[in-house]
């Protein structure tokens, strides 16, 4: 929770990230910051995005310039939406519902994590409207799994999003240093629904023997589209296409969970080319800046997810911060796409980047 100082004016995401680590606390700030191992990939992620050189083209007509685009057949305002996150009412009171009413508002998809400190019913309540996709940690217990599906099935949620990446957890030094898989439990975050007090650790054992087969049962007790989350490789793409899932998020899980992979848009190219258009590719990890979004785009991907800027513009003032930050990247998009002589996604491609030798 942050003491509301002098107004500042926060005029890009990393503004935000200095506000929220001068404001929260230490163990809050390292677990939302935090990396696996050295955090190679975590950083990577975000020096990957500048290691693209964009090739604008001019005289077009950019007096009008359109970021509408859709996912899974339904509108969103821009290309950019919530990645799943967990807690969100550790760095403000009304958490999940804040966040949503934020996507509600923006015109765009929030994926609900399975960690959520708000019950899906009180999300929904919150934010009746908006665009909302559910990551599931496949629970080691069927039943249980049905029953959730099910449940996000009926309270309106668009699709189901399947997290591959964590069959275990991550080696993330800064929550073992603050011990804070002990310390973590439901009632330490004021959730509004009082009376939970899970330790994070006990609260959703994670399947360690899911399986490429195992997809089958879900695809036939949900009419939800399944997008795998995680993927990193051409192989495991071609593997997502041929079991008939709808999409994949290009993700290393924000550098969490095993260090030293490639950052998200170093993999996202060979994930497009393996898929040949046959499903929709997202990416998350590391976008920062309209110009990543545009990058991103132009690789092949349908939009982007940001995780930690929706947390820090949490941090920063609930729902209108999270609608700042949503606002700043979108119009910062915006600008790219005119400067780089797209009128719509559409235009969007592969002519527009180059690697750089750098």
């Amino acid at each position: 929770m942050l003491e509301s100082g002098p107004e500042m004016s926060l005029v890009c995401l990393t503004d935000f990230q200095a506000h929220a680590r001068e404001h929260l606390s230490k163990s809050t700030r390292d677990f939302i910051e935090g990396g696996a191992d050295d955090s190679v990939t975590r950083d990577d992620n975000i020096a990957a995005f500048k290691r693209i050189r964009l090739r604008p083209r001019y005289l077009r007509d950019v007096s009008e310039v359109d970021t509408r685009t859709t996912i899974q057949g339904e509108e969103i305002s821009a290309p950019i939406c919530i990645a799943p996150t967990g807690f969100h009412c550790l760095v403000w009171p009304d958490g999940e519902m804040s966040t949503a009413r934020a996507a509600q508002a923006a015109g765009i998809c929030y994926i609900t994590s399975t960690f959520a400190s708000c019950s899906l019913e009180d999300i929904v309540i919150a934010a009746p409207e908006g665009l909302r996709w559910f990551q599931l940690y496949v629970h080691p217990d069927l039943q249980l799994n049905k029953q959730l599906i099910q449940r996000v099935e009926s309270l309106g949620f668009k699709a189901l999003v399947i997290t591959l990446d964590a069959p275990v957890c991550g080696n993330r030094r800064h929550d073992i240093r603050n011990q804070l898989r002990r310390n973590l439990t439901l009632t330490d975050l004021q959730s509004p629904k009082k009376g939970n007090s899970i330790p994070y650790f006990q609260m959703t054992p994670i399947s360690t023997s899911l399986c490429w087969n195992d997809l089958s049962w879900f695809q036939s007790i949900t009419r939800l589209p399944i997008i795998l989350k995680g993927i990193l490789t051409k192989e495991d793409a071609e593997l997502a296409v041929k079991h008939n899932v709808q999409g994949i998020i290009v993700s290393n899980h924000g550098g969490r969970q095993l260090d030293e992979v490639l950052a998200s848009i170093d993999a996202l190219t060979e994930v497009v080319a393996a898929v040949k258009g046959k499903i929709e590719v997202y990416l998350d990890g590391g976008v920062r800046t309209g110009n990543d979004v545009l990058k991103a785009l132009a690789l092949g991907a349908r939009c982007i997810f940001l995780g930690r800027p929706i947390l820090w513009g949490l941090a920063y003032k609930g729902e209108h911060g999270v609608k700042e930050v949503l606002n700043i990247l979108t119009n910062e998009f915006h600008t790219s796409m005119a400067l780089t002589g797209c009128r719509s996604v559409a235009e969007i491609n592969r002519n527009l980047i180059q690697f750089s030798r750098l």
